[in-house]
């Protein structure tokens, strides 16, 4: 039940940084919301219409008022078509649910805390938690946004690989590219920081990263060289 949840929201946070989305309104399919100490995920089924078979064409064939047996083997033949095609909208719909409750397992931090602990998670480790493949994950998270605590989120935007810290643990891709985002940001105009700086610094916060790796988070970050953020910043001076 969906009542009193909100069916409509905007692209904020997640889905308008991170996704490929557009900025304006969009419906999640589903809202994840804590309930007492626990999250739980509630699919939005607003303005979905729930498909039935027609009772009038049931008791035709039950009372046998069809007449000819080729209208009769003709409506058995889309009723079959059309309990088929309610089965596997229900079933997607469970395999959607189960697949967001897994999420929601795995990155219950970030839920609690935001992208400072978002966790590195691929396929895999949803499909093996649910018992799916990891293409029936895969198709149940494509074009799907989740409204959570946190902001609007793609599904996919859970999935993302990881940076190893020294002492062997991991951390997020984005979390980290989150990181070089804002030491950019925070960088003086007139001394901005190289690519190789960026790497110390990360190092001295326990992250193990390869230069060529930090530049091509900023490519992706779409920040300029040190260089040119630099004659960038004399120009605006």
């Amino acid at each position: 039940d969906t009542s009193g949840l909100p069916a409509q929201a905007s692209a904020v946070s997640g889905a308008s940084e991170h996704s490929s989305g557009s900025p304006e309104a969009l419906v999640p399919d589903m809202i994840v919301r804590k309930v007492g100490q626990d999250y739980q995920v509630f699919l939005n089924d607003e303005g979905i219409p729930r498909l039935r078979i027609s009772a009038t064409y049931r008791r035709m064939l039950r009372e046998g008022k069809l007449g000819e047996p080729q209208a009769k083997q003709y409506l058995e033949d889309k009723l079959r078509s059309a309990v088929w095609l309610i089965r596997s909208i229900e079933q997607r719909r469970q395999t959607l649910f189960k697949v967001a409750t897994s999420l929601v397992k795995f990155q219950r931090d970030f839920l609690d805390h935001g992208l400072a602990h978002l966790k590195p998670l691929v396929l895999k480790d949803v499909a093996e938690d649910i018992g799916m493949h990891e293409s029936t994950v895969s198709r149940a998270v494509a074009s799907k946004y989740a409204h959570t605590p946190q902001g609007v989120f793609e599904l996919k935007y859970f999935f993302h690989s990881g940076i190893e810290l020294y002492g062997g643990e991991t951390m997020s891709s984005l979390t980290v590219k989150d990181r070089i985002k804002k030491l950019v940001a925070a960088e003086d105009p007139g001394k901005p920081l190289t690519d190789q700086q960026l790497v110390e610094v990360l190092a001295a916060e326990n992250v193990k990263i390869a230069r060529r790796t930090v530049t091509k988070y900023r490519r992706e970050l779409k920040l300029a060289p040190a260089n040119r953020r630099k004659r960038i910043s004399d120009v605006q001076v």
